[in-house]
């Protein structure tokens, strides 16, 4: 059994990139296309298994569950435990320090929007009250 600040560790430093991941494909502009698709699909089709399938691409949080799946099957993290318990545990986890994750880059993103709106607006007044063109 690894000691428990090594397995904390672990857990932080392997839910960076699910998160990334989860982030990328569900918000970025590299995977638009593929996203609005997947958008189109789940307003349009009748199966409920077809259309859960193609929100997963849409949403963040249930994408980082199976982005997480992945990660537990190709590092073998266990949390606390060495048998099954320990999987599920980490898989549990894993995806709430991932979201966690994307709520602070997301938070952080939209703070830094408001940040650059504000100063544009500020430069324009100022242009307006000097004249400058």
């Amino acid at each position: 059994m690894t000691p428990l600040l090594s397995q904390i560790i672990y857990l932080f430093l392997i839910a960076i990139p699910i998160a990334c991941i989860a982030w990328t494909v569900t918000h970025e502009e590299i995977f638009r296309e593929p996203r609005e698709y997947c958008q189109k699909i789940c307003g349009s089709t009748q199966s409920i298994a077809k259309r859960k399938f193609f929100y997963l691409f849409t949403c963040e949080y249930c994408f980082s569950h199976y982005i997480s799946i992945i990660f537990l099957i190709i590092t073998r993290f266990q949390l606390l435990y060495d048998d099954w318990r320990g999987y599920l545990l980490a898989f549990f986890s894993l995806v709430w320090i991932a979201n966690w994750y994307m709520s602070l880059f997301g938070y952080l993103r939209q703070s830094l929007k408001v940040e650059k709106i504000e100063a544009k607006m500020k430069d324009e007044n100022l242009k307006e009250m000097t004249g400058d063109k």
